[in-house]
């Protein structure tokens, strides 16, 4: 219950942000223009395509590229909002009064956590939208659509995981924020010189969110990639949890 109750402030105090509101307007707006471009390039293949056996539809060739155009803006962007969680209590020397609130070091990173995911949640839900609209003109695979949906949703889930931690780990917003990035960034492109010929390729093919996140947005919904973001989503909290506690006990 402590948890919901900080989950509900943490996310009050975005929405009285001005930040906030600009990344999500932005973003709108980007992934707005990146879904028209799309959709003007499929009118322009759909003649061409129209007598093909077993030819891509609106949901691969529109909907999947807006999802894998979202995650990459979307690991710019959500280093800016988990950056002030708890550097920023601890650049205002808030950090005390939190310890020494009635709540556990878990509730308190959980609560954090909840409130940053519903918001990037809800970012979630206006993307999802764009491809909706699609349905004033034709149908959609709404089997692949909700693939794309959920993999979006474990991926920010699993970035806003990462920016808890290193928020834990900096002094300063600005600090999380760079370090936020460059985690993710890494964990991005990990195996982008893998050739998968041995063990260690293999294990940076594991590690690499971009392969589990494509798995998904192809429509392979598979036991693998859930497995790997609910775990990877379960380390960073707990590698939060533990950090905080750290910090705790040096008080």
């Amino acid at each position: 219950m402590s948890a919901l109750v900080i989950a509900a402030r943490e996310l009050r105090g975005l929405f009285f942000s001005p930040l906030a509101w600009s990344i999500l307007g932005v973003v709108q707006m980007i992934l707005g223009f990146m879904f028209l471009s799309q959709l003007d390039y499929y009118m322009e293949l759909q003649p061409r395509i129209a007598g093909m056996d077993g030819a891509p539809g609106v949901t691969d060739l529109i909907v999947a590229p807006l999802f894998g155009n979202a995650g990459v803006i979307l690991l710019l962007v959500t280093p800016l909002i988990t950056m002030r969680l708890i550097s920023e209590e601890r650049r205002n020397r808030t950090l005390s009064l939190l310890f020494s609130a009635p709540v556990s070091m878990a509730d308190i990173i959980l609560g954090k956590y909840l409130g940053t995911l519903a918001f990037l949640l809800i970012m979630v839900g206006m993307i999802l939208l764009m491809p909706l609209s699609l349905l004033l003109g034709g149908g959609l695979d709404f089997g692949k659509l909700a693939a794309c949906a959920l993999a979006l949703s474990l991926l920010l889930a699993s970035f806003a995981a990462v920016g808890l931690y290193v928020s834990t780990l900096a002094s300063q917003p600005t600090t999380a924020a760079v370090g936020s990035f460059g985690a993710l960034l890494l964990l991005w492109i990990v195996d982008w010189n893998s050739n998968g010929g041995d063990k260690s390729d293999s294990v940076l093919h594991y590690l690499s969110l971009l392969r589990h996140y494509d798995g998904l947005l192809k429509g392979l919904v598979g036991t693998t990639d859930l497995i790997y973001f609910l775990l990877f989503i379960f380390t960073f909290l707990v590698l939060s949890i533990h950090r905080l506690d750290n910090d705790r006990l040096q008080k």
